[in-house]
């Protein structure tokens, strides 16, 4: 297979017509389409469509592609026009040349068009693929989310002795643990893994193929939908399921918005986790510094020990670009025309990169950043001990109005409030001692 060029006519048209990219599709999109292409192969001999000798080619040749034996030979570019067809043709004829070599006989003999792809359209294989590989990654992104959430639950266990001014409006409010907020964030990053969850179950995986041009199914049947699909069930180990209405599912991608769009959502939480990240190491000095990040590389090539957090800043970064591929996603649905939305080659760009983004980003958090993290005890406990914050618990027992003068007199002199308080005499030292247990004050009693 060295330097064998397997690819044909219709890839190199390709190459002339949409010479604007540096990307090209995906190789999971790719591997998403052999494997179509291996279940309407395995249809076809089953139902008397092409012979098993040219069945079994495919498959072998198909199963190449898979395995990513193949992969120089998937030249097209990311971004194309013509819906896919240039995707779809290049997978076929790199399938049919191969297939014809593996039985000994010239380019052509497995033709490209009247076997591999065989009561078959771009408009549905195409759409079907990029099903496959959204799946698959979604997957990785719930792993990784919910291997995030138990780094994040053992940071809540382990700081939670670990008191600190708890904070809205970036200014001081009440008490809180350090145990809470990483408690917090490893809800939050659940939740995110149990949203995708959900979108797994709320038929991603209903295909139209055999629906051909427009889910009219012209040039395919009934056999060879209901025998594909099972096949292509079988191949992949997913829950594929033909959709009810073909030509909806030929019209109508609004699924990837769907998958954008929550994929988008759960980043949002997490972008502002980053955030929280940053500002709490901010420091050494002249900032909060109430954790310290894992120093990963120099923060500067001009400031000798300068640290910065860059694995928080990265997540915030992806969940920029997460955003405009959302907004590409969401037009390219919408520009649908009819029976056909063209737009799959830029949808299926921004998407699965969208997903492999959240992927790594959500590896790299927990590995290089999260379970590293440590706390600053003693920093926590003496802004927490020169903070107004805990004049709240004086609320009850004072008033609203006198609790506030003895804030401002905090802030005015820089004493803690529990010496204003015992200077105005408005409780005893006893009385404060009680009241004023930060750790009384985290949770409801």
């Amino acid at each position: 297979m060295k330097n064998t060029q397997y690819y044909g006519l219709e890839t190199k048209k390709s190459l002339e017509n949409f010479p604007v990219f540096s990307f090209t599709v995906d190789l999971r999109i790719i591997y998403a389409l052999a494997e179509v292409k291996k279940a309407a192969a395995k249809a076809n001999a089953q139902i008397g469509n092409i012979s098993q000798e040219i069945c079994d080619a495919i498959c072998s040749a198909s199963d190449e592609v898979i395995a990513g034996k193949l992969d120089d030979q998937f030249v097209t570019s990311a971004i194309q026009g013509g819906a896919g067809t240039s995707i779809n043709m290049n997978v076929n004829e790199v399938i049919a040349n191969r297939a014809s070599e593996i039985l000994g006989k010239e380019f052509g003999y497995v033709s490209d068009l009247e076997h591999v792809n065989f009561a078959q359209s771009t408009n549905d294989t195409v759409p079907t693929a990029i099903k496959i590989a959204s799946y698959k990654l979604l997957e990785e992104v719930i792993s990784e989310l919910e291997l995030l959430g138990e780094s994040f639950a053992q940071k809540g266990k382990e700081f939670a002795d670990v008191l600190k001014i708890g904070r809205t409006h970036l200014q001081d409010a009440v008490p809180v643990s350090l145990g809470q907020e990483f408690s917090a964030y490893s809800a939050c990053a659940f939740r995110g893994a149990n949203r995708l969850k959900n979108l797994l179950q709320e038929g991603i995986l209903r295909v139209n193929m055999g629906g051909t041009a427009i889910g009219s199914a012209i040039g395919s049947s009934k056999a060879f939908i209901e025998h594909v699909v099972r096949e292509l069930r079988d191949i992949t180990q997913l829950p594929i399921e033909s959709a009810e209405n073909l030509v909806d599912a030929t019209q109508n991608l609004d699924v990837f918005t769907d998958i954008s769009g929550r994929v988008k959502s759960v980043f949002s939480g997490l972008s502002k986790i980053a955030n929280d990240l940053r500002m709490m190491s901010a420091g050494p000095v002249g900032n909060l510094r109430e954790i310290n990040l894992p120093e990963r590389q120099k923060g500067s090539s001009i400031m000798p020990g300068k640290v910065n957090p860059v694995i928080p800043e990265l997540v915030n970064q992806v969940f920029f670009q997460i955003v405009g591929n959302d907004a590409t996603i969401t037009e390219a649905v919408a520009a649908g025309q009819f029976e056909l939305n063209v737009m799959g080659s830029v949808l299926a760009f921004n998407l699965i990169q969208s997903l492999d983004l959240a992927k790594n980003s959500l590896r790299l958090l927990r590995t290089l950043c999260i379970d590293g993290i440590t706390a600053n005890d003693d920093r926590c406990s003496e802004y927490l001990e020169k903070s107004f914050c805990m004049v709240t618990a004086l609320n009850p027992y004072i008033g609203y109005y006198k609790a506030t003068e003895i804030a401002k007199e905090s802030i005015k002199t820089g004493k803690s409030i529990r010496e204003v308080a015992l200077e105005k005499g408005v409780l005893t030292e006893e009385e404060l001692n009680t009241i004023l247990d930060a750790s009384k004050m985290i949770t409801p009693k």
